[in-house]
């Protein structure tokens, strides 16, 4: 079978560990295996797709999910839908998805005049987020009316919640399919490139984890959770995480592709586009 996944330039720029890992293994079990970079190809909208039998979107670029789009149009397939991506990507829409889901998620508003945040402060401190960020950018927590004050003017749209008192420990569920990993690490500016230790996964969390992906199609995905006085809440979904600190992710993921690819009616044919030079 033919697999493509789509990467994004990263920084520092080495591989992603969990693409290595995975591309190894599935070319020792025989298969096609080609990564590409959408900001350094040129595509042709107007071309027949590539013969891909799976494309893995491993990016959060605007370019690699208009791609992913396009690639959907025209009757691709991806193990994590492009709908089901999108929607993840954007904070608001996914804090409404898992709340339509009935996945706990913290209160949350959405508007373009900071002022209006100021009568929030009354029921306790706010997190400001932009509603695509990732890794912890552009967050902020507000406590007081002063900070209200000296937030820039809001110019796209912003993400506002409750913020859960924690012990500034991070909880993050990593899925594959039906299989939930857990990873404990201390939040930090730099916590998303440590591995975290592993941690039990309880029947609730289990039922929170998998809940998130069915609201949003996704067989590889993770989340963040916040575990505050009233239980666990989720403030994030990303799809087709780094998985790090994971026991065995590399084959978990790898039997996931395969056994996705085989369970769609994958084709077993030569991959023939002009992204085969970026083997």
């Amino acid at each position: 079978m033919n697999f493509l996944f789509l990467q994004a330039r990263r920084t520092p720029d080495v591989p992603s560990q969990i693409i290595l890992d995975v591309t190894r293994l599935l070319r020792q079990r025989g298969h096609h295996v080609v990564s590409s970079i959408p900001e350094e190809e040129l595509l042709g909208l107007h071309e027949a797709p590539a013969a891909y039998d799976l494309y893995l979107l491993k990016s959060y670029t605007e370019l690699s999910l208009s791609m992913a789009g396009a690639l959907s149009a025209r009757g691709a397939s991806l193990i994590n839908p492009y709908q089901g991506c999108l929607s993840a990507r954007n904070k608001i829409v996914c804090h409404q998805v898992l709340k339509e889901a009935g996945v706990p998620v913290p209160d949350s508003w959405i508007t373009g005049d900071p002022e209006m945040l100021k009568p929030l402060l009354q029921r306790g401190p706010i997190i400001v987020k932009p509603h695509m960020g990732w890794r912890g950018e552009g967050i902020r927590i507000i406590r007081q009316p002063a900070e209200i004050d000296s937030l820039p003017r809001f110019t796209s749209p912003t993400l506002v919640q409750e913020y859960i008192e924690n012990d500034g420990e991070d909880l993050r569920l990593y899925v594959v399919g039906e299989e939930v990993f857990g990873i404990r690490k201390r939040f930090s500016s730099t916590s998303f490139a440590r591995d975290g230790e592993p941690a039990a996964v309880s029947p609730e969390l289990r039922r929170i984890a998998l809940s998130c992906g069915r609201a949003f199609g996704l067989k590889l995905y993770g989340l963040d959770i916040i575990e505050g006085a009233d239980g666990p809440r989720v403030v994030d979904v990303n799809y087709f995480p780094g998985y790090k600190g994971v026991p065995g992710a590399a084959c978990a993921v790898a039997d996931c592709i395969e056994n996705h690819a085989r369970s769609t009616g994958a084709l077993l044919q030569p991959a023939m586009s002009n992204l085969e030079a970026v083997q």
